[in-house]
């Protein structure tokens, strides 16, 4: 049967070759693995860091390791990924195609808005999803058997960020809280705000914006005539760095601005340059963290790996990417099988260790977020490095953070 995904922007790759017309090559001993990804759009940015993740496990394994056994049989994989430009009802349409082309196996978009109608699709049809792309609660408080995500849900997001809080010396007093009209900004703002006057802190603002920021003016306006001591952001990377730039123009200084997505993209700190230096944020993986992995090894040599194959510069989105792919392996593996519904069973019950770190999944298909679990971050000289926790860090926190003017 001729898919008409090929029409639709997609990008096949087994190995590292790309095939016209129909999506997929039909052949028994080949794991096809499907899905949609914001290649152009809002989300392109990360979109385009999470299919080289994809793409740089496809092609280990089919290269160098010659395929995976399973069940006493040797299988090369097949990645077919399509660009939803960021639509949530392009997504749909594109998944919807997949499931009617028999693909079994997903590999989940980025941004909660994409995946949470998506899932809806997968879900009815019986088809599995991981994913490393969104933590909105609504996707894992539905019922859902079949998608496991690699964040804990967004309620579940700020425990480690409020021991942070806790930690600070001089005690911060005061936060604002920007979301955007999306739900996982909504609820993780919601979740921040409730964390915060918890342990004591007085939540000034919380403000909403449009899905996608365009003018922050008023809201900033409204930060500098109450002026926080912490600045919270809940916002998708493009949108973190619309606000911080325009902080920038209108001089809107805090303590410490808190960004939950953003400053971890290279793309962030370089356009931006000493002007990110002090920026906080959430840190699901860092270059320093060493793990053992089944497929690549560990950690370091995945990163060897992927630098040596890609021009794109390494953020945990493309570590995290491969992370799915090996997750499904080895349940996989533990399955005997390639039957969705073992697999997806195996899934429910994994607990490994990849070069992302470990992995292993709540009953209903979030992060642990005790193990998966975000780290924190500060951007200083240019680089991350972990200020959070203590017998992790990297470095000394930077606080209170110079005023945009002092930052060269």
């Amino acid at each position: 049967r001729r898919s008409t995904l090929g029409l639709l922007g997609a990008s096949v790759v087994a190995g590292v070759t790309s095939r016209p017309g129909s999506l997929w090559a039909a052949s028994d001993d080949t794991i096809r693995f499907g899905g949609s990804l914001g290649m152009s759009g809002i989300y392109a940015e990360t979109g385009l860091n999470i299919n080289h993740g994809y793409k740089t496990a496809i092609r280990y394994v089919n290269e160098v390791k010659g395929g995976v056994k399973i069940g006493g049989k040797t299988y090369k994989l097949e990645l077919g990924i399509v660009d939803d430009a960021s639509d949530p009802a392009r997504a749909t349409t594109l998944i919807q195609r997949q499931v009617d082309d028999d693909v079994n196996f997903f590999l989940g978009s980025y941004g909660s808005n994409v995946v949470l109608p998506c899932a809806s699709i997968t879900e009815a049809a019986g088809r599995v999803t991981v994913q490393v792309g969104a933590s909105s609660d609504q996707i894992f408080t539905q019922g859902y058997k079949n998608i496991f995500g690699f964040f804990p849900r967004a309620s579940r997001a700020w425990e480690s960020s409020l021991e942070f809080f806790k930690s600070i010396k001089p005690a911060p007093k005061a936060v604002s809280i920007i979301a955007t009209n999306d739900a996982f900004s909504k609820l993780n703002a919601k979740a921040a705000a409730a964390g915060c006057a918890k342990i004591g802190m007085k939540v000034l603002d919380v403000i909403n914006l449009p899905e996608q920021v365009t003018d922050a003016s008023s809201a900033l306006a409204t930060i500098r005539s109450r002026t926080p001591d912490i600045l919270i952001t809940t916002t998708v990377s493009a949108n973190s760095l619309t606000l911080v730039r325009q902080m920038i123009s209108t001089d809107t200084n805090v303590a410490l601005l808190y960004q939950f997505l953003g400053p971890q993209m290279p793309v962030y700190r370089k356009d931006l340059g000493a002007k990110a230096n002090g920026v906080i944020m959430q840190l699901p993986w860092d270059s320093s963290f060493t793990f053992k992995d089944p497929l690549f090894g560990d950690t370091q040599s995945y990163i060897d790996y992927y630098n040596k194959t890609n021009d794109r510069p390494l953020e945990y989105h493309t570590v995290g990417a491969p992370a799915c792919i090996t997750t499904y392996l080895e349940a996989m593996k533990m399955a005997g099988s390639i039957d969705p519904a073992a697999v997806r069973d195996a899934l429910a019950v994994i607990n490994i260790k990849t070069a992302y770190g470990p992995v292993r999944f709540t009953k209903d298909g979030d992060g642990d977020p005790i193990l998966m679990g975000a780290r924190i971050g500060q951007v200083q000289g240019g680089e991350v490095k972990v200020v959070f926790p203590g017998d992790m860090k990297t470095a000394e926190l930077m606080y209170p953070v110079p005023h945009w003017d002092k930052k060269s």
